[in-house]
C-alpha cells in the first residue's frame, strides 16, 4: 500500500468548521495524504463522455446515517439548480458505492478515503485485486469520526470492556462495517460483530440484542440522538497507544476529537480517529455538468448545512484532503478557476 503522509489542515478550512477548530488542540487538524509512490494507474487517456443527465441516482448508505440525510440535500440542490430529478438510494455505504459508480449503476456516490483508495488501487481485501479505476472524485464532504456507545446499564465503558460482547458495526459495505472489525482485530478484541444499518442497530441495542454499537458517520449521527433521548449512554473513542497502533496499520486514518456537546450526553471532548468523505462520479459523466454541479455545490453550502450540520466542512479547500485519487476534469476546472493549487496526483490520465 502507498505510504500516507500527514499535513496540517488548511487554515481556510478550519476557519469555516467548528469541528475542525475544536479538533486542532489534539492533532486532528492533520489529514491523510499520499506521497505518490506506488500503485498502478490506468493508461487509457480517451474518454467517451456521456450526455448531460436529466435524472441521477445518488448512492448513500443505511437510513439513520449521515450519508442518507446528506443525499437528500444533494437531491434538493440538483432539483432547484438544474431541474434534475435525483433518486436517493440506500446502499451498503462507501465500498458498495465505489462498486456501483465504477459499474455505472449509480451516478453520484459517497465514499470515505479508505475505501476510495483501496478500491481504486485494488489493495483492499474486498476488491479481490480488481481496481475500480473508472471513479473520479468530484467534491469534498466532511469528516467521519469513528466512535462507540453503549447503554449505561450495560456496564461497557471502554474498548477493553467490549471483549466477549455483541457489537454492532454497521452495514457490510460501509465504512463502519469494513473497518471496525479490522480495528477490533488490530487491538486484539474478541467481539461478535453484527452488521446492520444504523437504525436497525439502535433498535437492537434498545431491545438488549446488542451490547455496543460502533459507527462512523458525519456527526451528530441522528440515530444516536434518537437513542440518547430515551436511554442513558456511555460514549468512548480510541486514543493513546491504541490509536497509534491503528493509524500505523491503516494510515488513511488520522486523529480526531469529537467536541463535547456534539450529543446531549457527551460532556467531554472524545479522542478518536477519522477519515474524510468525498462525492464521486463515473469518469464518463459530462464534464460541463460536473463543473456546474461542483460550482453550485460550493456556492450553495448554506442549503447543505440546513440538511446536516456536517456540511459546515464542505468548503472548496477541503478537496485537498485527497491527493491520491483522480478528480473529474469538470471538478478540476472549477477548483483551478477559484485558485486552488491541486496536487499532481489528482489529475486523471484523460486530463488535457
Amino acid at each position: 500500500m502507498r505510504k500516507f503522509l500527514k499535513r496540517s489542515m488548511l487554515t481556510a478550512v478550519a476557519s469555516f468548521s467548528l469541528v475542525f477548530a475544536a479538533a486542532c488542540g489534539s492533532d486532528s487538524s492533520s489529514a491523510p495524504v499520499n506521497d505518490g509512490g506506488q500503485g498502478d494507474t490506468p493508461e487509457e487517456t480517451e474518454v467517451n463522455y456521456a450526455e448531460r443527465p436529466s435524472t441521477v441516482v445518488i448512492g448513500t448508505a443505511s437510513q439513520g446515517g449521515t450519508y442518507f440525510i446528506y443525499g437528500g440535500g444533494l437531491a434538493t440542490l440538483l432539483e432547484r439548480e438544474f431541474g434534475i430529478t435525483a433518486n436517493v438510494e440506500v446502499t451498503g455505504g462507501p465500498v458498495h458505492n465505489m462498486q456501483l459508480v465504477d459499474g455505472k449503476q449509480q451516478d453520484i456516490g459517497m465514499i470515505t478515503l479508505g475505501p476510495g483508495y483501496e478500491g481504486y488501487y485494488g489493495t483492499g481485501d474486498w476488491t479481490d485485486g480488481k481496481q475500480l479505476t473508472d471513479i473520479r472524485v468530484a467534491f469534498p464532504m466532511y469528516t467521519t469520526p469513528f466512535h462507540w456507545w453503549s447503554l449505561k446499564s450495560s456496564g461497557v465503558e471502554t474498548l477493553e470492556d467490549m471483549n466477549g460482547k455483541r457489537v454492532g458495526v454497521g452495514p457490510s459495505g460501509g465504512t463502519s462495517g469494513t473497518y471496525l472489525p479490522l480495528i477490533h482485530e488490530a487491538l486484539g478484541l474478541e467481539v461478535t460483530s453484527v452488521q446492520a444499518g444504523a437504525s436497525d442497530m439502535t433498535s437492537q441495542q434498545m431491545d438488549g440484542q446488542l451490547d455496543v454499537i460502533g459507527f462512523a458517520a458525519g456527526i451528530p449521527i441522528s440515530a444516536v440522538s434518537e437513542v440518547e433521548a430515551q436511554r442513558d449512554l456511555n460514549f468512548f473513542g480510541i486514543g493513546g497507544e491504541q490509536r497509534d497502533l491503528v493509524i500505523e496499520k491503516y494510515p488513511f486514518f488520522y486523529p480526531f476529537t469529537i467536541p463535547a456537546g456534539t450529543y446531549n450526553q457527551l460532556d467531554e471532548d472524545l479522542e478518536t480517529i477519522a477519515q474524510f468523505n468525498f462525492g464521486i462520479v463515473h469518469k464518463e459523466m459530462d464534464p460541463e455538468f460536473v463543473y456546474e454541479f461542483v460550482k453550485a455545490y460550493h456556492e450553495n453550502q448554506d442549503l447543505l448545512k440546513t440538511t446536516h450540520s456536517s456540511a459546515e466542512e464542505a468548503v472548496a479547500e477541503a478537496i485537498l484532503f485527497n491527493d491520491s485519487l483522480p478528480l473529474h476534469p469538470g471538478a478540476i476546472r472549477y477548483y483551478e478557476e477559484i485558485g486552488i493549487d491541486l496536487p499532481e496526483g489528482v489529475y486523471p490520465p484523460e486530463y488535457k
